[in-house]
């Protein structure tokens, strides 16, 4: 898709794994864009908010920041919806009075995670989690303030800026020669650098709507995990688990697979596999690093 080169975008999270990559994927566009984080507002606070997106005056926000700690979330309700559901509110709010698009990524999470199939966009929500709660808020905020937005539901990303799975399976198996992941959950793992691109194609449109967004294909923990062992030559023996049998504080939804019917039906490229996905982020983050086993 060609880049409306006179445009300019706000995106929030920029030291998240998805902000950071996509400030980089417009930058690579010669889109007019600025990264911020919570140095430069805080999410809560209204009148910061507004003030700030105010003098920026972009044509656009992808809103990636968010609070993300699943288990911490259950003891700390409070501050997970003051940022996830409040701040996303806020930012509907400015965007609606100074007439900019807004892009918000939200989560599978916002499903019960019943069944096999995959979750269309307009299926039925029932969050099992406060994190997936505090995202849904935000959505139903997005949709009752704004009349141009994106809503876009991933899962299971990983990208270079940051903690994800893929990087505590790489420090694991260099400390272990066996480890125990779940087998119970399925979904789909998101390189944050393919996510970037496809919001960066979406933004400069007006096909307005909610979208399900992943890396093609399906798979569990505990079949991500041995992908990822295969991939960077390590030799680990990785036995599949009942979530029932681990510590989490927050119930995870077993069928985390999400429709991509409406990214097709408006024109947008699907994301590579998720297998080539993680083939391109390992040889990235091998590339910046010397030494494997430094990995953290």
């Amino acid at each position: 898709m060609q880049a409306n080169i006179n445009m300019k975008i706000l995106v929030t999270g920029v030291k998240g794994q998805l902000g950071y990559d996509a400030v980089k994927e417009l930058n690579r566009r010669g889109i007019d864009c600025r990264g911020v984080d919570v140095e430069d507002f805080d999410l809560t606070d209204s009148v910061a908010v507004a003030e700030y997106i105010r003098n920026y005056a972009p044509d656009a926000v992808m809103h990636c920041a968010a609070y993300t700690a699943v288990d911490n979330a259950e003891d700390n309700r409070e501050l997970c919806f003051a940022v996830n559901a409040r701040g996303t509110e806020n930012i509907a709010r400015v965007c609606k009075e100074i007439g900019a698009k807004l892009l918000y990524i939200s989560t599978d999470y916002v499903f019960d995670g019943r069944g096999n199939a995959p979750f269309e966009t307009g299926d039925p929500v029932e969050p099992l989690n406060v994190y997936g709660a505090s995202k849904l808020a935000g959505e139903r905020a997005v949709m009752d303030i704004c009349d141009k937005f994106f809503i876009v539901r991933t899962s299971w990303v990983f990208g270079i800026n940051g903690k994800n799975f893929v990087r505590t399976m790489l420090r694991l198996g260099h400390e272990r020669r066996e480890l125990s992941v779940v087998d119970d959950q399925t979904g789909s793992p998101t390189y944050t650098f393919d996510l970037a691109r496809l919001i960066a194609d979406m933004i400069i449109t007006e096909k307005y709507g909610v979208y399900h967004a992943t890396n093609e294909g399906f798979c569990s923990w505990h079949g991500f995990a041995r992908e990822i062992f295969k991939k960077a030559g390590l030799h680990v023996r990785v036995n599949p688990v009942s979530s029932d049998t681990m510590s989490f504080k927050a119930r995870r939804p077993e069928n985390s697979r999400l429709s991509k019917r409406t990214l097709a039906d408006n024109g947008f490229e699907p994301l590579p596999p998720w297998q080539d996905a993680l083939n391109r982020y390992l040889a990235e983050i091998f590339e910046k690093t010397i030494d494997k086993d430094s990995l953290r």
